[in-house]
């Protein structure tokens, strides 16, 4: 059973945010960054070892952490008491955080030869890159449900 997302309500939408979303990015990271610095110790020194990886992810989750605090504690009551005076400040530093989080995959894909293993890859680092992909698809919906479904109905609004 799929979850209907709820696109024509802007509340209903930050709180499938949240659940779908944040709860996800809070699951995912500190496993993938923890994978990622395994793959990097075990396999250092070898050709396609994303070197760097765990740091990159690292700093993302606290990036991201303070992101998504920002939204569930500023933007998203803002948005369930029906925008307002004020909202647009708050939009455009999500979406300047969201080109940022873009930058961020792009590194990531690059550190990982965009998510190809190597020949006889490990058991760690094939749940690295499958984890990466779900990650990616993830975030990558995430804003794209906050930046064209979301933000556009309050930023006409000022």
């Amino acid at each position: 059973m799929t979850t209907q997302v709820p696109i024509d309500d802007p509340a209903a939408l930050t709180r499938y945010i949240e659940s779908r979303y944040h709860d996800r990015h809070r699951q995912q990271l500190p496993e993938l960054t923890r994978q990622a610095d395994l793959v990097e110790t075990v396999h250092s020194g070898e050709r396609k070892t994303p070197q760097g990886l765990a740091v990159l992810l690292s700093r993302l989750a606290g990036a991201m952490e303070i992101h998504m605090k920002k939204e569930e504690l500023i933007l998203f009551p803002m948005i369930r008491r029906g925008g307002g005076q004020g909202i647009a400040q708050p939009i455009a530093a999500m979406r300047a955080d969201h080109a940022d989080h873009d930058g961020e995959i792009a590194a990531i894909r690059k550190l990982t030869d965009d998510l190809s293993l190597p020949e006889n890859a490990c058991r760690t680092w094939v749940s690295l890159y499958d984890g990466l992909g779900q990650f990616i698809a993830d975030l990558q919906e995430h804003i794209r449900l906050e930046n064209e479904e979301l933000f556009p109905r309050f930023e006409t609004l000022h």
